[in-house]
C-alpha cells in the first residue's frame, strides 16, 4: 500500500503511517529498529530495493531522506517536505517512508527524522553514495547506534578511507569492510588449519579498491608482517597470498563466484566466494550494532 503527501509535516506522516498499517491489517509495529538512508534522487531506487531485501530478515521501519533542488531559483528556498508512505508488500518486511525535501527542510533533516523514529529502538544511519565529512557530527549521524558509509561508491576511495580513519568514532563501519567478511573467514581457517608463521602477504585487486586496502592494514595490524598490493583487472580482490617457512597459502579468485583455497602440504580445495549484493551486506551490518573493534583497528593501521 502507498500514500502519497505533499507539502506535509512529520506529524501528518505518522498519521498516514498508522492509517496504512491498520489498511492492511497490520496496526503493531514489528519493526526491530529504524533505518535512516540518506541518499539522492538517482541512487533512491537501489538504496531502498537493498533496504526492503535486507528487511527480510530485519523488520525495519526505513525512513529515505532524499534531499532535492527546486526547478526554479525562486523556490530553490522555499521550504517544502513530501512524502512516500509504503506499508505491506511495498515495504518488504517493515514500512518505508521516502521523504523528499528541499529548503530549509532539507537543511534541518534531522527535525523530520527525529519524530519519525521507532521509540526505544536502535537506530542506523547509512550514506549509500556521498557521506558527510564526520558521520558522527552530523545532526542525522548524531542520532544512530551504528553509521553505515561506502568508500566504493565514491571517485576517490582511498582518499575517502582517510578521512574516515581521520574521522572514526564508535559505531562507524564502511561496506569495503563487510565485503571482507567472507575473505577473511576463510582465511581465518585457512591459518587454523595450516598452523603455521606468516611471514609476508600479498593482496592482489583491482585499482583503487578500497576492501583491498582495508585487508592490507588488517593483515599489517594482526599479523605484523610486511604486506605488498598487486593490481589485477578485478573484479575486487581476486587473490590473497600468505608466505610461510612452508611455501605460500593462496586463495585465488580471478572471476566468478568460487575461490581456490591452496594450503601447503594439503590438496587444493574449491570454495564458494562470491561478490555479494548491497542487501546481503546491508543485513550483515544489521546483525550487530555495537562498535566493530577490528574495522577501527585495520582502518587506522598506518595512520
Amino acid at each position: 500500500m502507498k500514500i502519497d503527501l505533499t507539502d506535509t509535516n512529520s506529524s501528518s506522516i505518522n498519521k498516514a503511517i498508522l492509517s496504512a498499517r491498520r489498511a492492511v491489517g497490520t496496526p503493531a509495529v514489528g519493526a526491530v529498529l529504524t533505518l535512516v538512508i540518506v541518499t539522492d534522487e538517482e541512487n533512491a531506487y537501489d538504496s531502498v530495493k537493498a533496504a526492503n531485501e535486507a528487511s527480510r530478515e530485519h523488520p525495519s521501519r526505513t525512513l529515505v531522506v532524499i534531499k532535492r533542488h527546486a526547478r526554479g531559483p525562486r523556490g530553490r528556498n522555499e521550504p517544502r517536505l513530501d512524502a512516500e508512505v509504503r506499508v505491506g508488500t511495498d515495504a518488504g518486511a517493515g514500512e518505508t517512508v521516502l521523504l523528499r525535501m528541499q529548503g530549509e527542510v532539507a537543511r534541518r533533516a534531522d527535525s523530520v527524522v527525529l519524530p519519525l523514529l521507532l521509540p526505544d529502538a536502535p537506530v542506523v544511519v547509512w550514506w549509500p553514495v556521498d557521506a558527510p565529512e564526520v558521520p558522527s557530527r552530523d545532526p542525522l549521524g548524531a542520532l544512530a547506534q551504528r553509521r553505515i558509509t561506502d568508500t566504493y561508491a565514491v571517485e576517490d576511495p582511498l582518499g575517502a578511507l582517510a578521512a574516515r580513519a581521520a574521522s572514526y568514532a564508535p559505531g562507524d563501519t564502511d561496506l569495503a569492510w563487510t565485503r571482507l567478511t567472507p575473505w577473511r573467514s576463510m582465511l581465518a581457517a585457512a591459518l587454523d588449519q595450516a598452523r603455521t608463521t606468516v611471514t609476508s602477504a600479498v593482496v592482489e585487486s583491482e585499482a583503487e579498491n578500497p576492501s583491498a586496502e582495508l585487508l592490507a592494514r588488517w593483515f599489517g595490524d594482526r599479523l605484523n608482517v610486511p604486506v605488498d598490493r598487486v593490481v589485477t583487472d578485478g573484479p575486487v580482490v581476486t587473490a590473497v597470498r600468505l608466505g610461510t617457512p612452508d611455501g605460500e597459502i593462496v586463495i585465488d579468485r580471478p572471476e566468478g563466484p568460487v575461490a581456490h583455497l591452496a594450503i601447503p602440504g594439503q590438496p587444493n580445495r574449491v570454495m564458494a566466494l562470491k561478490v555479494r549484493t548491497t542487501a546481503e551486506l546491508i543485513a550483515e551490518e544489521l546483525r550487530r550494532l555495537d562498535p566493530d573493534e577490528a574495522y577501527a583497528a585495520a582502518l587506522r593501521h598506518g595512520q
